[in-house]
């Protein structure tokens, strides 16, 4: 499992296909529900989160530093038909307009994820118990060593999905702070984005059958040189 609670965007699906960490710290500035960050022994490593949006942030500062297995299982099962406004409840849902909502109906898919995921999460709890949370902006982040883990609204989605959207992005600052980063920095975009050299990293089926192509940048440096020489010359260009 990849997840502890759903989000929009979530690489749930495809967290194998982006390359391994190389650091002993993952940091994910876009936290969301931190797919890459759980993904096999991901969670093993001293993983940092930073969240903007309060919401979501009060569930992992929820989940890290309170829940225990026993008060997840004691939560009430959903019943078909019910309003509830627990974020929990309207994120499993599933729905690209979550942070839209304040409450919702329970629907039979929704009352069944809810029990499951219920379940998945008691299980997996003691993952993240270890996990460190900042409650803030991307640029929150401590500067340190790390392998980087970026998520970021993409720069070409409605932004429907997020409560602080791609509306709300300056994607040319971001862009220069991705390039600031030490470590090993993974970078994921839709194919449209054009603030970094993102290249395919695998074309998904969508909704409907329409066909999807997730975007990677990829570099690991240290401190003083370029190790992945591949994207070198638009490194030196946009630090010059």
């Amino acid at each position: 499992m990849n997840y502890l609670f759903y989000t929009y965007g979530r690489k749930k699906r495809i967290a194998a296909r982006y390359p391994l960490p190389v650091f002993d710290t993952i940091i994910e500035p876009f936290a969301g529900s931190a797919a890459y960050s759980l993904h096999k022994d991901n969670w093993r490593k001293n993983v940092i989160l930073v969240e903007k949006d309060q919401r979501v942030a009060q569930i992992w500062k929820w989940l890290i530093t309170e829940a225990t297995p026993k008060e997840i299982m004691a939560m009430p099962d959903l019943k078909v038909g019910q309003k509830t406004s627990n974020l929990l409840h309207i994120l499993h849902a599933a729905t690209k307009q979550a942070f839209y909502y304040k409450t919702i109906k329970v629907t039979p898919v929704l009352e069944r994820n809810w029990r499951i995921n219920k379940r998945h999460m008691a299980q997996d709890l003691h993952k993240v118990k270890h996990w460190t949370l900042i409650s803030g902006d991307y640029t929150d982040a401590p500067d340190i060593d790390a392998t980087w883990f970026v998520d970021p609204p993409y720069q070409y989605d409605s932004g429907l999905g997020y409560h602080h959207g791609s509306s709300q992005l300056d994607y040319a600052a971001l862009a220069r702070w991705v390039l600031e980063r030490k470590g090993q920095v993974i970078c994921c975009e839709g194919p449209k984005a054009t603030y970094l050299p993102f290249k395919p990293l695998l074309t998904m089926n969508g909704v409907a059958g329409k066909k999807s192509k997730e975007m990677i940048y990829h570099r690991i440096n240290d401190r003083t040189r370029l190790v992945t020489n591949s994207l070198e010359p638009f490194l030196i260009h946009k630090h010059n």
